[in-house]
């Protein structure tokens, strides 16, 4: 057991140029003095971006993508949405701000990103830059209907700008067929259209992000109809296919491209200040120079326990090398179970979970258990802190996470068993059984998943997916209703008349 346990489209396009975090327009540009130029819609596809470092968005990332699993628990005094989902009281969820947030924050993306793809379709500035924005749009609306798809079930079609409130009713998506349609459709789009980045490039995407985007739908719809998850089970693509389709684009990307590959050293994928390392496909645009959080981060205070007050010292691995970093706020907390679920040996344990905290001299401050209440992701340390701003940003798509779908959606071929074990030796692991049965690899591949990806909103879906969320104790009592999906946020349905 744990230890402790959107204004939508309609308010968006009511405030079009009013309030918002910091004073930042929530809006949408006229097309009267807007998408003029190439500067211009490179502006709008900048804009579109800018929707995911919302505070609520980003750390949605992790309250919707971990914290409801064995992975996290929550501090006791934490607000009581986020309790809520932290402990499964599903009987909040219709008014739970978190998920309202999250569900309005995605449908802005959306709407940004529809209003790139409408208005730059047709332009007439270089078709090479014309291509790369449209690609990026096509990516971004993907990637905003996939999160409200894994999260939500049937949503709202939005394929057009919303720029009056007369356009913001629209229905649910008749059946999941038809919001994979756009998902995939708009992950091949974004393909076609986009070049492949000679080296990783901070808080954008190339076709390296969209062919792993359609890999990761792709394995989500087989996995899903073959466990017999809700609404997937009726789905008419079929499963085979659709974990070749996965297999097709994780490919791509393993096998086909230099740009983007493992990182052999576990501290260099999480070292702030290396974000064009070969892991990062796609990586949130935070530093500490921006002025405002959304530019800068504070996601390391959401993982830190308190410990003084005053900065502490981290070990790097098994050097003899500290680094600095300020204690936190202790929202994000790594349960005992999952701690001590890792093998002892794993480094992705030893490394990257931190058990002592130092003084600068080297000696111990505090440790677990004991005075530090518990071990702590470190997988977002900023040593170059200033005050709360920090560049720690989430992880959204990692070479690694493409790696072990492309393992998992072809099964125990030499290939697969290659990904898996340098991952796993990376970790200071040996190497897994040979000649496993293609159910039991994927079951191996699933218990990779589950200590590779830890700490980076990947969980909670591969456990829904597969059909595992009763594993969860504080599920266990729950039906499938409840716990496939959440409900769609009651501020959403009394705003869209659609959906009463």
């Amino acid at each position: 057991m744990k230890t402790s346990k959107i204004i939508s489209l309609l308010a968006g396009a009511a405030l079009l140029t009013a309030c918002s975090l910091k004073e930042e327009p929530y809006g949408f540009y006229s097309e009267n003095n807007f998408y003029k130029t190439e500067a211009d819609a490179e502006a709008a596809l900048m804009y579109a971006y800018g929707d995911l470092t919302y505070l609520e968005y980003s750390r949605s990332v992790f309250f919707l993508g971990d914290m409801p699993t064995e992975e996290l628990t929550t501090k006791s005094d934490a607000t009581a949405e986020n309790q809520d989902i932290n402990n499964w009281k599903v009987d909040n969820f219709k008014t739970n701000t978190t998920l309202e947030n999250y569900f309005k924050y995605a449908f802005i993306g959306i709407n940004r990103a529809n209003g790139v793809i409408q208005n730059v379709e047709n332009a007439t500035f270089n078709e090479q830059k014309r291509n790369q924005i449209l690609g990026e749009a096509y990516f971004l609306r993907a990637w905003n209907y996939f999160n409200l798809v894994r999260n939500f079930g049937l949503v709202p079609m939005h394929t057009t700008m919303v720029d009056e409130l007369n356009e913001t009713s629209a229905p649910l998506a008749g059946s999941l067929d038809e919001v994979y349609d756009l998902i995939l459709g708009d992950c091949r789009k974004a393909s076609d259209l986009l070049q492949v980045y000679p080296k990783p490039q901070l808080g954008r995407t190339d076709r390296v992000a969209a062919q792993s985007l359609a890999a990761k739908a792709y394995l989500y719809v087989a996995s899903a109809k073959e466990s017999g998850v809700k609404l997937y089970r009726d789905m008419k693509r079929e499963v085979e296919l659709m974990y070749d389709s996965a297999a097709y684009f994780a490919g791509e990307v393993v096998e086909k491209q230099t740009t983007y590959g493992f990182s052999d050293n576990l501290l260099d994928i999480y070292d702030v200040d290396k974000p064009a390392g070969p892991e990062h496909i796609f990586l949130m645009s935070m530093d500490r120079s921006g002025v405002s959080e959304g530019q800068y981060s504070k996601i390391s205070k959401m993982f830190i326990p308190y410990v003084d007050g005053a900065t502490i010292y981290l070990k790097q691995g098994s050097s003899a090398t500290f680094i600095p970093s300020h204690d936190g706020w202790g929202e994000y907390q790594t349960t005992s179970v999952f701690f001590n679920s890792y093998d002892p040996a794993d480094k992705r344990k030893t490394e990257l979970i931190v058990d002592k905290v130092y003084r600068a001299d080297g000696t111990v401050n505090v440790a677990y258990p004991g005075k530090l209440l518990y071990p702590f992701c470190r997988k977002y340390i900023d040593p170059k802190f200033d005050g709360d701003k920090t560049s720690t940003r989430p992880f959204l798509l990692r070479y690694s996470d493409v790696a072990l779908i492309y393992a998992e959606a072809v099964g125990p071929t030499a290939k697969a068993y290659e990904l898996v074990n340098f991952i796993r030796r990376r970790a200071g692991l040996g190497n897994l059984a040979p000649n496993l049965s293609k159910a039991d690899f994927r079951k191996a591949v699933l218990n990779e998943r589950k200590f590779e990806m830890a700490f980076e909103g990947d969980y909670m879906y591969d456990l829904r997916r597969t059909n595992r969320i009763q594993s969860i104790p504080e599920a266990q009592s729950l039906g499938e209703d409840q716990t496939t999906f959440y409900p769609i946020p009651q501020a959403e349905i009394n705003l869209n008349g659609s959906l009463r």
